[in-house]
């Protein structure tokens, strides 16, 4: 392990911090929500590098817990919004932060919620998102912020590996599913890093990977909608195994429909899902509300 309870963490919290400021709290990391503290000055520090969090960036971190992540951030960002479930924890962020970077400590908000529910933020737009994503909700929240939340450019989560990697996948991988479409309707996605398990406390069981999502530029060019495209995705991986032609039979209304849209679409009947771009799911979305 770092040894980043005797170097210079600064302001960052070492691992001999974590533990006191868990005891304090009475905290213990529990399994239902995820939870796995950072107390690694270090990894912190390579996180907000990665991110290429900028000084006029506005932040928006999912999960704070003890304020690891938090400070690396707020030293480095305009401003940090933080948005915490466990009612201990959003707690004590404020005092960390004040106690911690006092200087910085008017440019930090904290909301006190559940990430799925968050529908608007304090103060001025978000155009990052940095989190250490619990790693039980992690694909729903990260789509969740990217589209009620048009504004965040730039997104680097960590997340399970596998998680990781099914995000990045490309079409023809055996990983590639609705997480790695739906995340590549918003952003271009790609593994950044791996993260070891020591640097958790409580070390979790599996492996950490970085994800990077650049928003695209021009969103994917359909006369569909988000709604009527991820329909398609969902129910193109409900039964992956299936040909799509059987597989979008339900979503159609018969095998003939689906067969009629993915034609129409320029994509074979025979085909499966895994094998498609999140652009050739929207037009088949497109085929079928045509046909209607």
């Amino acid at each position: 392990m770092s040894n980043s309870s005797t170097d210079d963490s600064g302001p960052l919290l070492g691992p001999a911090d974590i533990r006191e400021l868990a005891g304090a709290l009475g905290v213990r990391p529990t399994k239902q929500r995820g939870q796995n503290f950072v107390i690694d000055a270090n990894t912190v520090r390579r996180i907000v590098r990665t991110a290429e969090v900028r000084p006029d960036d506005v932040v928006v971190e999912i999960g704070p817990g003890l304020g690891s992540l938090t400070l690396g951030l707020l030293e480095a960002a305009d401003r940090v919004i933080a948005v915490e479930i466990d009612e201990a924890l959003a707690a004590a962020l404020p005092s960390t932060v004040a106690a911690r970077l006092p200087g910085r400590a008017d440019r930090f908000a904290l909301v006190h919620s559940d990430a799925m529910h968050v529908t608007e933020l304090p103060g001025p737009e978000p155009t990052a998102l940095v989190a250490n994503l619990p790693y039980n909700v992690a694909v729903p929240v990260l789509l969740h912020m990217l589209a009620t939340f048009p504004s965040i450019d730039r997104t680097l989560v960590m997340v399970q590996s596998e998680v990781a990697d099914r995000l990045a996948a490309r079409p023809g991988n055996k990983v590639y599913g609705v997480p790695s479409v739906k995340a590549n309707w918003y952003a271009e996605v790609k593994r950044a890093g791996a993260i070891g398990r020591n640097v958790f406390w409580p070390a979790p069981n599996v492996d950490s990977g970085l994800v990077s999502l650049v928003r695209r530029d021009k969103p994917v060019e359909t006369s569909a909608t988000r709604a009527e495209v991820f329909g398609v995705v969902d129910a193109a991986f409900a039964q992956r195994r299936k040909t799509l032609r059987a597989a979008l039979a339900g979503w159609a209304g018969s095998a003939a429909a689906a067969e009629a849209a993915l034609v129409a679409a320029g994509i074979s009947p025979q085909a499966r899902g895994e094998a498609l771009t999140v652009e050739e799911f929207a037009r088949i979305a497109e085929m079928r509300e045509a046909g209607k």
